[in-house]
């Protein structure tokens, strides 16, 4: 990175100019506008412009029944679809004190980790995609397809899950399922040594991701920056470890942390938790318990008047709901804490100094789903 000073607006001349990079562009990952004023190639000052997608989701809680509005979370962030179902539901739950069934609780924890491998596979491999390495991001897609496979087995969706219900999950996982699950396990292990070929020790990748876009330990903690993003920082903190919920205290897993917080720190960080989500999937099926998959709730909920906040750990980081009840069957406000939001306001942080190529690594690495910014 450059030792260059931001540059005021006022300052603008006809040497630094600005340039738009997005809102529709193949590295934006979506909808996103970055507005970013340039001194020749290097980066002097970045704006995130956001809104561009936004679709109103905590408004139409207002004038939804509780049911009604269980498809909406996955439509927040569509890549952590059952992580965020499974949130919503423990957050209604808690509200009106619902007790789930230990079998559900096993199969929430399964389905959300295979959904958080489905989302790292996304993010890490369309980051290297982002700098020139295609194949990584065809192998990638192609375990992602086997996690959907298993997923749409239960729940009939692809990729906006609507499988959990407010006291469990909609239906009982199958044989087929089990089997299934067991054998991608068996199959994603045995092809981690591939991705240590094709990606880590590629020169290119490891040239444009090493002592890129470094977040500090005291920057991430000063933007709220939270998931891998900040555990690559050196932060290690992880809502299913620190503020445990569901069944996690029951499995043994590592909190994956690299203390150089670049593009780098954060790719390894995700790959390592692969890993770790496939321990919790195994340690979940060696000990699924038998019983009932839905306690028994009625038709419609209506929880008390009063207020609740349940945090969980999403593929991108810390989010949470918060719902306010007046009594009705229909929310009286919903406010979600998305973690992309936070992550992505820090490159008005790390950006400047950086050349303009390597914003696409920065951003790529930070792995944020617009949808979720503009909920």
């Amino acid at each position: 990175m450059l030792n260059i000073k931001t540059i005021d607006d006022a300052t603008i001349n006809q040497r630094v100019y600005q340039l738009n990079l997005g809102p529709q562009h193949p590295s934006t990952h979506g909808v996103m506008h970055l507005l970013l004023t340039l001194d020749g190639e290097v980066v002097v000052k970045i704006e995130p412009i956001i809104g561009y997608s936004h679709r109103g989701h905590e408004k139409m809680a207002e004038n939804r029944i509780y049911e009604q509005y269980l498809p909406n979370p996955a439509r927040m962030d569509y890549l952590s679809g059952m992580i965020f179902n499974h949130g919503y539901c423990m957050a209604v739950e808690k509200l009106c004190g619902i007790e789930v069934p230990r079998r559900a609780e096993y199969i929430r924890v399964i389905t959300s980790e295979l959904n958080r491998i489905a989302s790292h596979f996304i993010g890490t491999m369309d980051y290297a995609m982002g700098l020139g390495a295609i194949t990584p991001f065809l192998w990638g897609w192609d375990d992602r397809e086997n996690i959907l496979d298993l997923l749409e087995m239960i729940s009939g969706s692809r990729l906006t899950y609507s499988y959990g219900r407010f006291g469990g999950v909609r239906n009982d996982i199958t044989k087929e399922f089990y089997d299934g699950t067991r054998k991608f396990i068996e199959r994603l292990r045995s092809r981690f040594w591939d991705y240590e070929n094709l990606i880590n020790q590629n020169v290119i990748f490891i040239k444009r991701s090493k002592d890129v876009g470094v977040i500090t330990k005291e920057d991430a903690l000063l933007y709220g920056v939270t998931g891998p993003t900040l555990r690559g920082s050196g932060v290690k903190y992880d809502v299913r470890k620190h503020e445990p919920y569901s069944v996690y205290p029951e499995f043994k897993f590592e909190i994956p942390t690299r203390k150089e917080g670049d593009c780098l720190a954060r790719y390894q960080v995700r790959m390592a938790e692969l890993e770790q989500s496939l321990n919790i999937i195994e340690q979940a099926l060696d000990h699924l318990p038998p019983g009932p998959v839905r306690a028994k709730v009625p038709r419609f909920v209506t929880p008390p008047e009063g207020d609740c906040y349940v945090t969980f750990e999403s593929a991108r980081g810390a989010a949470g709901f918060y719902i306010v009840s007046d009594g009705t069957r229909v929310p009286y406000r919903i406010k979600v804490r998305a973690p992309s939001f936070s992550n992505l306001f820090v490159l008005t942080k790390i950006c400047p100094g950086h050349f303009l190529a390597d914003i696409v690594a920065i951003f790529g690495s930070i792995d944020v789903t617009v949808p979720e910014i503009d909920r």
